[in-house]
């Protein structure tokens, strides 16, 4: 397809044309038929994963790490000395326009369609996590 005068106007004015922008904003640049594992911000920022991801960056020499900028660095610690293990690229991603769940994304520059991407969080303690009694519940019988 030949690019005319309009389409070179129109890249100048708003930027490149992008594929699935939000998903990118969601996978920090990435999409998410090339992700491996996603960890969200709170697992980050509480040093989950790293043994899934050390068993994911064995298998996966080729990929990189995206970090989302927007968490400070010292919750990367860990997952950077494990990244520098494995020799594994990784870097920040910021973009103060976008809002991302995802604190870490190990992927890869093509296509790969993995199922499950995300860590699965168990409850340790054996029990079920029991559903909230509402608070007036506490005190008052329905029927």
């Amino acid at each position: 397809m030949k690019k005319d005068v309009g389409d070179y106007l129109q890249e100048g004015i708003y930027g490149a044309k992008e594929v699935n922008p939000s998903e990118r904003k969601l996978y920090l640049g990435s999409l998410r038929e090339r992700v491996i594992l996603a960890l969200t911000k709170g697992q980050v920022m509480k040093s989950k994963g790293l043994k899934e991801l050390n068993q994911c960056m064995r298998e996966n020499k080729r990929a990189k790490i995206l970090f989302n900028g927007s968490i400070h660095f010292r919750y990367f610690k860990k997952y950077k000395k494990l990244a520098n293990k494995h020799n594994i690229r990784y870097t920040s991603v910021d973009n103060n326009n976008a809002y991302s769940k995802y604190g870490l994304i190990f992927t890869y520059d093509h296509a790969i369609d993995k199922e499950n991407i995300l860590l699965e969080e168990t409850n340790h303690s054996g029990f079920d996590k029991k559903e909230k009694t509402p608070f007036f519940k506490r005190f008052f019988q329905w029927k």
